[in-house]
């Protein structure tokens, strides 16, 4: 198969589909590998590491998808990618298409196979294509709030950890999935107060073992979740429903009682949010204020750390991309059901269930499409 690789081009991305190991992955089974000038590059994978790796480096973007059997990306194809599309061809990568209709529309229309990272499921359960990168955004969300309740980024100028004398912040976190727990680490070694909260009380219970007093673990309702919003300084929405629009488990009354100079950090963004208030925003630009309150509602969190991001990323999706090389995507994904939920469109057809019912398409199941 000839896999292609083009530089991604959403705003302050500097993340890759494959790196030069992977493509050795791929390039050692017998597969060609395109890559992009410089497609690396801001993260120190040179040209001359991918050709070592047996790529053939080519100059655009267009060349990839006109020749490629197979597009390896990190995030959602942009309009003009999408445009490059054509039926048959698998696109491989970051999706969310429950809160995009647009994008949905582009790819339904393209016929191209689109197989979501996101929605890609584990043996054991679990979402572990999701996990390395929500693992980096539940540890930059602590981060991000803390530096952005700094007075000089509009914060209520206060510091997270606090000093002897003076008493830490309170962090709530909504969720304790792989965001909240990675949140939760990092929030408890700054030495804040801590409340998560959680409709899995199992999973409270695993972290109260772990953290002890810690940290306060709460059963999440609509009213534990008012309370501990309103009186945190730093909220960290980490909600996750497969492949479906997030719930907007914080209202906009809420964010209106909350405390001047709080913070809201919602990982939640790439889903649509969990917060009713928020709406994306770039590392460019990354906050907004309503009421009051900082909102950092960055799209591509983990693009800040790209590095790491990028080889985090490839140590979970490698397995499945040699898979669909070797097998093509009937084949991988009549082998492997687990790989099968990540097929969202295909054919132009809306195939993944979350996605049909929150955007208004028919849904057809996978199988139809493997014979």
């Amino acid at each position: 198969m000839l896999v292609g690789v083009p530089k991604e081009i959403k705003n302050q991305e500097s993340r890759v589909g494959l790196t030069p190991a992977s493509v050795k992955e791929l390039t050692l089974r017998g597969h060609a590998v395109l890559v992009q000038q410089n497609a690396g590059a801001a993260i120190g994978l040179t040209d001359a590491l991918y050709a070592a790796a047996g790529a053939t480096i080519v100059d655009s973007a267009r060349e990839i998808f006109e020749r490629a059997d197979m597009i390896v990306k990190v995030k959602e194809p942009q309009p003009q990618e999408c445009a490059m599309l054509r039926p048959d061809q698998i696109l491989y990568t970051y999706l969310h298409l429950a809160p995009d209709p647009e994008q949905t529309k582009a790819l339904v229309k393209s016929g191209a196979v689109c197989i979501a990272y996101e929605t890609i499921t584990g043996p054991h359960g679990g979402l572990p294509l999701l996990a390395p990168m929500s693992e980096v955004a539940g540890r930059m969300a602590v981060q991000a709030g803390a530096a952005h309740l700094e007075k000089s980024k509009g914060g209520m100028g206060l510091l997270l950890g606090g000093v002897p004398g003076v008493a830490p912040g309170h962090v709530a976190i909504i969720g304790a999935g792989v965001v909240g727990t990675n949140a939760l680490q990092i929030a408890v070694g700054m030495g804040a107060r801590v409340t998560v909260l959680d409709k899995n009380v199992e999973r409270l219970r695993q972290l109260d073992l772990v953290f002890g007093n810690r940290v306060q673990t709460m059963y999440s309702n609509a009213h534990t979740i008012e309370e501990a919003v309103l009186d945190a300084d730093l909220v960290i929405g980490g909600v996750l429903v497969p492949g479906a629009a997030a719930p907007k488990l914080v209202t906009r009354a809420m964010v209106a009682q909350m405390k001047q100079g709080a913070v809201v950090v919602d990982v939640a963004i790439d889903q649509g949010g969990c917060f009713e208030t928020s709406h994306p925003t770039t590392h460019e630009q990354p906050t907004f204020v309503i009421d009051g309150v900082v909102h950092y509602c960055v799209a591509n969190m983990p693009g800040a750390v790209a590095r790491t991001s990028t080889f985090a990323l490839n140590n979970a999706t490698i397995t499945h991309a040699v898979a669909l090389a070797d097998k093509g995507w009937r084949g991988a994904l009549a082998a492997n059901p687990h790989l099968k939920n990540g097929l969202n469109v295909c054919q132009g057809k809306v195939t993944y269930e979350a996605v049909a019912r929150d955007l208004g398409y028919d849904f057809v199941p996978p199988e139809t499409l493997l014979s």
